[in-house]
């Protein structure tokens, strides 16, 4: 079995097998014609079910063969232009060099004597990131698995920050105040459409739920700051405190970016932290031509940052960043067998002082093999690519008197719903709703295309999350004539079942 372990005497056999399994990847990225086959878990499941992992294939080609029955040839394939569903790019060839390299040599990015190098690129990465948002020399931060975690590791930092300075007042005025006291009091003001990883993270801080206000949006689906004013006001008016404020700088369903400028004014009023989910927008710190579109966000106490969605990198490839590196201590533990505290005072770079992982990928070297061979002109002329993509693909809807749509989009995201000619009083609400829902199942299905849903305003809503630039104008056109032919097949069937 040692036959299997990559070193100095299976490096030709590494070279040969991994190139075999590249090779098939390659055929299958090449002849490719739909994003998905349409198989359904009824299907799959078995095949998978009955492989017998305890009696082991022993030859990579073999092994190959089985795995293209069960997993390259029913992938959903991001690469295909009508992909139009989640937040998933289509990834860059230097990324993938990158990521080839870094599986092979396994760096773990935890302490200095584990990822010599790795370490060093990893914070340049960092350093470079902080300068594009402009969050100033005092800036650090770490690279994470992705948005929900970034969103997290924030929001520990600022939860523990309000603590200190909450406590540090209370003791300025002679009182005592601990922090199982406080905790109860502590309030996180969101927009109700940000992302469910605020709520999330509030509850495995000890907050709970319920210490989450979510801010209601305006038409254009971005925080309404007026709104957040007032509710800041209340919670210092009820004796609670506001221990940060979240704008979206991208929401999830609808690419909206929050007023930042006006948001951090709010925020610095009532000494709340700001934190900014830019983990779809972050395409935009390196657009030749959308840069402005983020103005504000340099007020942000803390950042999150999704390589893996604007920057067209594989998963996983995110980042937090806080404007004082000094509020990252919030996360610091000294392991005698790890990171001791002697190595801080000896200025050893241990990146497992700053994370609340320990063992950590090296998906720093990704981004770094991107810019180094793309530039990040490179990658932003992308981003601008399917941003303009959006703003094309809206004018199409709003033309079109099959759909609605429901805002004009600021990245490039389009939510949308099938509504048939008006006839008398029309198909019922909820009939309306499982029209959309059928057209996405459908459409899945099919394998001709795959598009998301969610609700808006308690209806139904198709979804085009544009991340392709190899996308065009002409497969939105055709992916709305499918998805308005099953939804009509469906409202026809179910009305003529009724009448």
């Amino acid at each position: 079995m040692r036959s299997h372990l990559l070193n100095e005497t299976t490096a030709d056999l590494y070279r040969r097998t991994v190139t075999e399994g590249v090779g098939r990847i390659a055929a299958k990225l090449a002849t490719t014609q739909r994003p998905h086959t349409g198989i359904s878990v009824d299907e799959l499941a078995p095949v998978i079910e009955g492989i017998d992992l305890d009696r082991p294939l022993g030859d990579a080609a073999a092994a190959l063969d089985e795995l293209e029955d069960v997993y390259l040839r029913d992938a959903v394939y991001f690469h295909h232009p009508r992909y139009l569903g989640h937040l998933n790019c289509p990834v860059v060839i230097p990324a993938v060099v990158g990521e080839a390299v870094l599986s092979a040599v396994n760096s773990s990015l935890d302490t200095w004597d584990q990822s010599i190098g790795g370490t060093l690129i990893e914070r340049r990465l960092i350093d470079w990131t902080a300068r594009r948002i402009g969050l100033g020399e005092g800036a650090d931060g770490i690279f994470t698995s992705g948005g929900s975690q970034s969103n997290f590791h924030a929001l520990l930092l600022a939860r523990d920050e309000a603590c200190r300075i909450v406590m540090k007042r209370a003791l300025d005025r002679g009182a005592e105040l601990t922090k199982a006291e406080l905790l109860p009091k502590l309030r996180i003001f969101t927009s109700e459409a940000s992302h469910f990883s605020v709520q999330k993270s509030a509850a495995m801080l000890g907050l709970g739920y319920e210490a989450v206000i979510a801010v209601p949006v305006d038409r254009s689906r971005r925080m309404d700051t007026s709104v957040l004013a007032l509710e800041l006001e209340e919670c210092a008016a009820e004796g609670l405190f506001p221990m940060a404020v979240v704008a979206t700088a991208g929401t999830t369903d609808f690419g909206s970016i929050d007023p930042l400028p006006e948001i951090a004014r709010l925020a610095s009023e009532h000494s709340a932290w700001m934190h900014v989910d830019a983990a779809y927008g972050c395409g935009l710190l390196v657009s030749p031509t959308r840069r402005h579109l983020l103005d504000g966000i340099e007020h942000a106490d803390s950042v999150t940052v999704d390589y893996h969605k604007s920057f067209f990198q594989p998963v996983s490839s995110s980042a937090m960043l806080v404007r004082d590196r000094d509020t990252l201590k919030h996360a610091t533990y000294h392991a005698d067998y790890l990171n001791p505290r002697r190595m801080a005072e000896e200025r050893i770079p241990n990146q497992v002082d700053k994370s609340i992982q320990t063992t950590r990928r090296f998906d720093a070297l990704k981004l770094w093999m991107t810019l180094r061979i793309m530039g990040a002109d490179g990658v932003g002329s992308l981003f601008d690519e399917v941003v303009g993509l959006a703003a094309a693909g809206w004018e199409i809807l709003d033309a079109d008197p099959r759909f609605e749509v429901v805002v004009k989009p600021q990245i490039s995201t389009l939510v949308f719903r099938y509504v048939p000619a008006a006839d008398g009083d029309g198909p019922r609400p909820e009939l309306l709703d499982e029209a959309q829902l059928h057209a996405r199942k459908a459409l899945f299905a099919s394998g001709e295309a795959v598009v998301a849903g969610t609700k808006v305003d308690g209806k139904q809503y198709l979804k085009f999350t544009l991340l392709n630039p190899q996308t065009t104008t002409a497969d939105i056109t055709a992916v709305l004539d499918l998805v308005a032919a099953h939804a009509e097949q469906f409202l026809g069937e179910s009305l003529a079942v009724h009448h």
